[in-house]
This record gives structure tokens, C-alpha cells and sequence, in this order.
């Protein structure tokens, strides 16, 4: 009988973060993927990375985005 996904999703939570992240790729893996839409984010992943080499555009760092998101929900 199949574990209901409320079980499933609890017993992956407690496992440590490396097996979860190995668990993960797996599962993305196993998806079918678009070629088309694989390489469309391909292209933009280059774009954007271009972008940030060059200088056109500045990163913000992930903390700080996370307290500005944080603060707008408030």
C-alpha cells in the first residue's frame, strides 16, 4: 500500500539535509523535461550570468532580499 504524501513528506523532513538534497536531485531527474524549455532556461541562465559579469547589473545579496521580503509581508 502507498504511504500518504503527509507521511512520505514527514519521513524525508527528518532525514539529514545531504540525503534530502541527494533525494532531490533524484526526484528532479526523474521528471520529464522539455528540451525546448531546458534550453530556453539554459539561455536565460547564460544571459543573466553575462549580465552580472559585465556589470550591467548589480546582485544583491540573498540575506538582504530575504529581510526586504520579510518586511513587506509585515
Amino acid at each position: 500500500m502507498a504511504m500518504p504524501i503527509e507521511a512520505l513528506e514527514a519521513e524525508v523532513l527528518g532525514l539529514p539535509s545531504a540525503e534530502r538534497s541527494r533525494l532531490l536531485d533524484s526526484l528532479i531527474a526523474s521528471l520529464e523535461i522539455d528540451p525546448a524549455v531546458e534550453d530556453a532556461w539554459m539561455k536565460e541562465a547564460r544571459r543573466r550570468d553575462e549580465e552580472i559579469d559585465s556589470g550591467a547589473v548589480q546582485t544583491i545579496p540573498g540575506d538582504v532580499v530575504l529581510a526586504r521580503l520579510r518586511a513587506g509581508l509585515k
